[in-house]
């Protein structure tokens, strides 16, 4: 991802605006007011809810939720985040610990291996979000026990099978890394990265050549995909709220006539379809109930061939509680807007960060 200087405009009394640096932008923040309009559809609440829902669940003692901090801009960075499908709803509190006998934890090692510091791929600019999903792994990858599956967002793109493990790089052969370098790494380097030896710079950048060694990625086009932290093993605040959002989403999406993955319903994209899991730490306990909306990019407008205002984005919301479960499904999900009051910040396809 390719990161742009923040432009802001101010108005001055001649007729010609000007723009400016982040750091000049700062500067005359307060003597210039900035008249931008978001660049999606905005509510500034949640509406109430129409019919009865869960009580908020108490916090665990000396763990409240900070509901003095506005919201706006406490998402951090990311280029991308890929969902391993672990099957569990509860992680330690380092996921790179968790899973020893099972795929899925080869696979959170080896892209930490790979892509943190120190990694073959690390790159300070090229943020990948390495998160536990509780959605069940794919019937492919438990039959072959060095697979695992993934969703990977904002492509909107499901893989049933990919290998965890890392071949020496003299190695011919598909291997995690083959996966990295396809689908995680950059298309274009940070002016940033300027002065890297071309070698180097050839080794961070995106190889799309390589995507044909995983034929069965899943494209998700219509199935919205709804995430709750609910990393109990990390923080409590997220581990005692997200059970009760994750069964009010249900209940609602399955009201507003959408069919849900688990028992038994493997779909992975249809529309009608959506998606509801829980994910580990993704920041922000503190403003438990987080919760993150990918709208896939086919997505439609209720009741209406439009296209979605949100189609392709990712959506970060905190301090949702049941009450505003049904706000979230029919405002953002079904209507296209983002809810001001609980917005943590967004990414679009392209990568680019999302503020109010």
């Amino acid at each position: 991802m390719t990161l742009r200087p923040v432009l802001c405009r101010v108005t001055n009394r001649t007729p010609t605006a000007r723009f400016l640096s982040a750091t000049a932008c700062r500067a005359s923040f307060l003597r210039a007011p900035l008249d931008i309009p978001p660049p999606f559809p905005v509510t500034k609440s949640c509406p109430e809810p129409s019919c009865s829902c869960p009580t908020t669940p108490p916090m665990p003692d000396g763990l409240p939720i900070d509901y003095n901090q506005p919201l706006n801009g406490t998402m951090a960075a990311y280029a991308q985040q890929i969902l391993i499908c672990t099957g569990q709803r509860d992680w330690t509190s380092r996921i790179e610990d968790d899973g020893k006998h099972h795929a899925w934890g080869h696979l959170v090692r080896g892209l930490k291996r790979l892509l943190g510091r120190g990694g073959r791929y690390a790159d300070p600019f090229n943020n990948i979000l390495v998160s536990n999903s509780s959605f069940p792994p794919s019937a492919a990858s438990t039959s072959t026990p060095s697979t695992a599956s993934a969703f990977l967002f904002p492509s909107f793109k499901y893989f049933p099978s990919i290998p965890t493990e890392i071949l020496d790089s003299t190695d011919a052969g598909t291997d995690l890394s083959t996966f990295v370098q396809a689908y995680l790494l950059p298309k274009k380097l940070s002016a940033m990265s300027e002065s890297l030896p071309e070698v180097r710079k050839a080794e961070l950048t995106r190889k799309p050549e390589l995507e044909s060694a995983f034929a069965d990625v899943v494209d998700l086009d219509h199935s919205p995909v709804i995430l709750i932290c609910g990393h109990g093993g990390r923080d409590m605040r997220c581990g005692v709220m997200a059970p009760v959002l994750e069964n009010e989403f249900r209940r609602v999406l399955g009201d507003k006539g959408f069919t849900l993955a688990g028992s038994g319903d493997h779909t992975i994209d249809s529309p009608g379809h959506a998606h509801v899991g829980l994910i580990s730490h993704v920041g922000g306990h503190k403003y438990a109930g987080n919760v993150i909306v990918y709208i896939p990019p086919g997505m439609r407008k209720k009741s209406s061939s439009s296209p979605h205002s949100l189609a392709g984005k990712g959506i970060w919301y905190g301090r949702i509680e049941p009450r505003h479960v049904q706000g979230v499904v029919e405002e953002t999900i079904l209507g296209g807007k983002v809810v001001a009051d609980h917005f943590r910040g967004g990414i679009d396809r392209s990568g680019d960060i999302l503020r109010l």
